[in-house]
């Protein structure tokens, strides 16, 4: 990870000054590109060939489902051409040797916004290219990549301290995630018997990685809901039912039943509101039956409510709201809507800007989702290892007479 924050973020700039004050320099910058294809590319990412499919989808922004890994000489035409747009007027004045240098500001950012509109048409032109011409899979794969918020641990800067950093080993698994490719050094066969493939560890439940998943998203909108509402509430159990009766065979009508969190002030004062969390696999076989990722995202929404949408409203008095998320950082509208509501309530509570407090929490649940996924992929689930439990901690202490 932290080679291509270094690239992206440093190394990057060095040359990004040269292309924009000199003309016709494409030729110039061919070895530079040559060596980012041919050494950094294939160390970055552990794949040794880069083919020009791949380097085009790498050079798009990583919003785009790309790395923002340009291409030095192609860049540099255009990096030339805004640049000349860009300080026409104040050539204009240079020209005319005027007293005062004065350049509208309105206007220059006009021109900004003009040459972002038409880097960004460029860029989704050849990623409309790419997916035309890609495979199924890796189709699919971009497609999660261009989902909102699925690449902040992308453009973030590695910081251990807030948990927003990877390994070497868990930033190449990532990509071979992001982007379809082989992962390497994985079991041929899960514990619970069945092959070990990708879409079978993101679903497979022995080792409880889907649970600890699930938790993880919990924990960070409890602690979310903390520093915002109050009487929040992890697992609050709902009131037990007096022989009351539901429109919908799916509602839960079990007496233990509970939601992952609760709390109050969240959309009206006072009033209480539930929440609970699913984590889904889009590429699971029932997720791909659907008619779009926006129509696999509802379809667990519609679930959740059916299970517990009208005992909130009838029995609890209270609102209830699903938070669905993909485990490739996705998240639907509901829980998008939630989302953006505590970034309200806390950029108000600390005179942050919303938009800064927006980008946290989706940092927060990439990183989670994220790590969660490596997890599945190489936690151990072997079945050999036992929990040590503590009435055999006492058998043993007293047969050896442990002495201080």
């Amino acid at each position: 990870m932290l080679p291509n924050t270094a690239f992206t973020h440093g190394l990057s700039a060095r040359w990004l000054y040269l292309i924009r004050t000199v003309e016709g320099i494409s030729s110039l910058l061919s070895p530079l590109e040559d060596a980012i294809i041919q050494r950094f590319l294939p160390a970055l990412t552990g794949q040794s060939a880069i083919s020009k499919e791949l380097r085009d989808l790498l050079a798009l922004p990583c919003c785009l489902g790309g790395l923002n890994i340009a291409d030095p000489s192609s860049l540099s035409f255009w990096q030339y051409t805004a640049s000349c747009r860009i300080t026409t007027p104040l050539a204009a004045l240079i020209v005319q040797q005027e007293q005062s240098y004065t350049v509208s500001k309105s206007s220059i950012k006009q021109v900004k916004a003009n040459l972002k509109t038409e880097r960004q048409a460029a860029q989704k032109k050849v990623l409309d290219t790419l997916s035309t011409n890609s495979s199924p899979s890796l189709r699919r794969c971009i497609e999660l990549a261009n989902e909102k918020g699925a690449s902040s641990w992308l453009t973030v800067l590695p910081t251990k301290e807030h948990g927003f950093h990877l390994s070497k080993g868990d930033f190449r698994d990532a990509l071979c995630l992001r982007y379809g490719w082989p992962l390497s050094d994985i079991p041929s066969n899960c514990a619970c018997g069945m092959s070990f493939k990708v879409d079978h560890a993101m679903i497979c439940p022995k080792g409880g990685f889907p649970t600890l998943r699930h938790n993880e998203v919990r924990d960070i909108t409890a602690d979310l809901l903390t520093e915002t509402c109050y009487d929040v509430a992890v697992e609050p159990m709902l009131h037990h039912l007096d022989g009351e009766t539901f429109k919908l065979k799916t509602a839960i009508t079990d007496d233990e039943a509970r939601l992952d969190v609760s709390a109050r002030g969240v959309w009206q004062h006072a009033q209480r509101a539930f929440f609970d969390i699913r984590v889904f696999y889009p590429n699971a076989r029932s997720n791909l039956q659907a008619s779009s990722l926006a129509a696999a995202y509802r379809n667990n929404e519609c679930k959740k409510k059916r299970a517990y949408g009208e005992r909130i409203r009838e029995l609890e008095n209270g609102s209830f709201t699903p938070l669905v998320f993909s485990n490739t950082d996705g998240m639907g509208d509901e829980a998008s809507k939630f989302y953006k509501r505590i970034a309200e309530l806390l950029s108000e509570k600390t005179a942050k800007p919303y938009s800064e407090v927006m980008r946290l929490i989706r940092c927060k649940l990439s990183f989670s989702l994220l790590k969660s996924a490596i997890m599945c992929i190489h936690g151990s689930r072997s079945s050999k290892h036992k929990p040590f439990r503590s009435d055999d901690f006492d058998i043993i202490n007293s047969e050896a007479r442990f002495t201080v």
